[in-house]
């Protein structure tokens, strides 16, 4: 009602401007020319139908235009679902070019391997940028127990797969275990160098390296030298491969030498290890 009270003038001169129209054109039917009270006419209602006939294509336009932006948010909604798979798709994709290196070196572990081993995946680790001390999903329901061997597969010279020792278990439950890496202080691994035979313990970490120091201060060790554990001790098993050495460092006064060892174990990217059952 109030849209008629508003427009009700305008509305009535539209009107008359339509009868008039329509007078003319019966009255004008049958002649070629206007009689001059039709000009009149015309000329009166000419602006109205100027007005009438843009007001209705702007109508007509306003109505395609809510079609458009009808059909447009259709296919916004589609483009979007489109994107959020492309981005599933790729991250699935991205996901799998970071865990190559490893479901390659797995494939041909399991293959060459002298070790019945356990795939375990982490599912979750000690606060910090290392995986020190960290928890995996198999426990003693699937043979794991406590002081296994925790490796994986290890690409060194010629493309040939060792077996790279990660840490151990400490503690185990049911579906459930804990590992201590490597470059955790609560470790102490004796090795030896491939290429001397010369043993030592490692026993402390700095910025995901490994510290430790020779048996004889004289033995021939360099940076580059490649290390295994020596099997002493009986905590770690024989011939599994630590690292490089990175550096060595005499210490004249207390007649030694130490040790820095890269590991071969990115420890800062794990999330699939083995485990050594017996």
């Amino acid at each position: 009602m109030y849209f008629f009270k508003k427009y009700k003038n305008r509305m009535m001169v539209t009107a008359v401007a339509i009868i008039l129209i329509i007078i003319i054109g019966v009255t004008n039917k049958d002649r070629i020319s206007l009689t001059k009270f039709e000009k009149i006419i015309g000329n009166i209602i000419s602006p109205i139908t100027k007005v009438t006939y843009n007001i209705g294509n702007k109508v007509t336009g306003f109505f395609s235009n809510l079609s458009n932006i009808s059909n447009l948010k259709e296919e916004n909604e589609e483009l979007k679902i489109k994107v959020a798979a492309l981005e599933d798709a790729n991250s699935n994709l991205q996901n799998l070019i970071g865990q190559y290196d490893f479901l390659k070196n797995e494939a041909s572990l399991i293959d060459n391997t002298n070790y019945e081993l356990i795939s375990a995946q982490i599912t979750s680790k000690e606060p910090g940028n290392w995986y020190d001390i960290f928890n995996i999903d198999t426990g003693l329901k699937d043979g794991i127990g406590k002081n296994d061997n925790v490796i994986q597969g290890i690409e060194t010279e010629n493309g040939v797969i060792e077996e790279g020792i990660v840490g151990r278990v400490t503690d185990v439950g049911d579906n459930w275990a804990r590992v201590v890496s490597i470059i955790s202080e609560q470790n102490r691994i004796s090795f030896k160098a491939i290429r001397t035979q010369d043993g030592g313990v490692l026993s402390r970490s700095n910025d995901g390296e490994i510290i430790g120091y020779l048996f004889d201060n004289e033995a021939d060790i360099v940076p580059g030298d490649k290390i295994y554990t020596s099997g002493l001790g009986e905590v770690f098993l024989q011939d599994l491969y630590i690292g490089e050495v990175d550096e060595v460092q005499e210490v004249e006064e207390e007649l030694i030498k130490n040790i820095t060892v890269k590991p071969a174990i990115d420890f800062k990217k794990l999330f699939k290890v083995f485990v050594i059952i017996d």
